[in-house]
């Protein structure tokens, strides 16, 4: 008989709109923990699903020893604040995150991270070798940009430990983009890849689309220099154009010649007024987030918490 693991386990799983397949991950999430861990807790975070997932839930509690409770957000809020809520709720000594509930990985790939943890990492997530283009080139300019211990790329799930966690918290009271700072908090971390087994699309929403392009550029403006070296560059483009305007004005004048140019004075003017406006837009996208960071109280909104008693 193997002998289980004596330490209390969390695992929190995203859920928004999953009711066809949160039903398989969790059967097979169950029967990994249940052969391996003496005693568990499953936190699934409904993002406000709009169709079935609930009871899919339910039905697949059946199956665990552990606890599983659902966290129900009162409204959609995104992948980012629904894990908050559900890593603020866990209890675990580890706490696995699934971003993600597809299934392209073998399951003993789940003990293989608990696994690689014990070894002295704090932080040890799982990555496929499939990427979108979209999120290639995300992860391109952030660490080219950004100056982390580690680089950012796509993860499947990861797992963290307590002083992983608490690290996290005495950093930031809100966490806007947790991979960011899970790649900086000075803790030991790496990465098992591995080959998808299959490739599983699944179309994301109108609203998913957009809710992912407003968290990269939100990310990138808070991590990374992107927006300084932009924003320079523009002031430099700036100053050279009024710098060429006047002296193109200047040989007008010594030169005592009819004004002419007006075109070209008019374009000056116009790539100046276009930079100035483009300053102010980078200068209110920064102003903006550091307000909704200082001063937003709730990291997100709860609408009830249950717990699904063992079977």
């Amino acid at each position: 008989m193997m002998e289980k693991e004596k330490i209390f386990l969390s695992a929190v799983v995203y859920v928004c709109n999953d009711e066809s397949r949160v039903g398989a991950f969790l059967s097979r999430l169950c029967q990994t923990l249940n052969a391996n861990f003496e005693q568990y807790e499953i936190i699934c975070v409904n993002d406000a699903s709009s169709d079935g997932s609930i009871g899919a839930i339910r039905s697949s509690a059946e199956a665990a020893h552990g606890i599983i409770s659902i966290v129900n957000l009162s409204y959609q809020q995104g992948l980012e604040a629904a894990m908050n809520a559900g890593v603020d709720l866990s209890i675990g000594d580890f706490v696995f995150e699934f971003d993600s509930i597809r299934l392209d990985y073998p399951p003993a790939l789940v003990m293989d991270v608990y696994g690689r943890s014990l070894e002295g990492y704090d932080i040890v997530a799982a990555s496929g070798s499939r990427r979108k283009l979209g999120s290639s080139l995300f992860y391109w300019l952030f660490n080219r940009s950004a100056q982390m211990q580690y680089q950012l790329q796509t993860e499947t799930f990861r797992i963290l430990s307590r002083r992983a966690i608490n690290r996290i918290h005495s950093m930031s009271q809100t966490i806007p983009f947790r991979k960011a700072l899970y790649a900086n908090c000075g803790l030991k971390a790496d990465t098992i890849r591995y080959k998808p087994v299959f490739a599983e699309r699944r179309r994301l929403s109108r609203s998913g689309h957009r809710y992912r392009f407003s968290t990269a550029l939100d990310s990138m403006v808070l991590f990374t220099n992107l927006a300084f070296n932009i924003s320079f560059v523009l002031a430099l483009v700036m100053m050279a154009a009024t710098l060429a305007g006047g002296i193109y004005v200047l040989m007008i004048f010594l030169l005592g010649q009819p004004v002419e140019g007006y075109t070209t004075t008019m374009l000056l003017i116009t790539a100046s007024f276009f930079g100035v406006f483009a300053l102010l837009a980078v200068i209110l996208k920064y102003l903006s987030i550091i307000v909704r960071l200082i001063f937003s109280k709730q990291k997100y909104v709860i609408e009830s918490v249950e717990k699904i008693p063992n079977a």
